[in-house]
């Protein structure tokens, strides 16, 4: 039974960074899922995979897996790039190529 711990990634439907601050902690799954076949839902005994649990600090997550010996593995968010655009910069002259509709 392994843990991660993860930052989670922004919504691409949200614009700000709300939820995507803390680190979770999910458990990597002990067995495969399996499709029921009277309603065809996709189901598994294992109730660890409904498990998750939120830290504040990268540090705090490591902590709680040693304290209560998980074993864990760390995967490290990627920089997101940001790219400042104003409208302006529509109808400005250093514009490579003209604006149309």
């Amino acid at each position: 039974m392994t843990a991660r711990i993860y930052k989670q990634a922004k919504n691409a439907m949200q614009s700000g960074t709300a939820k995507t601050r803390d680190w979770q902690l999910d458990y990597e799954p002990e067995q495969p899922r399996m499709i029921e076949p009277l309603m065809g839902w996709t189901s598994s005994g294992d109730m660890k995979q409904q498990l998750t649990l939120r830290f504040e600090t990268k540090d705090e997550a490591i902590a709680y897996c040693e304290r209560e010996g998980i074993p864990y593995q760390v995967l490290e968010p990627k920089e997101q790039k940001r790219q400042i655009a104003a409208y302006a910069d529509n109808f400005a002259f250093r514009r490579s190529e003209p604006w149309t509709h």
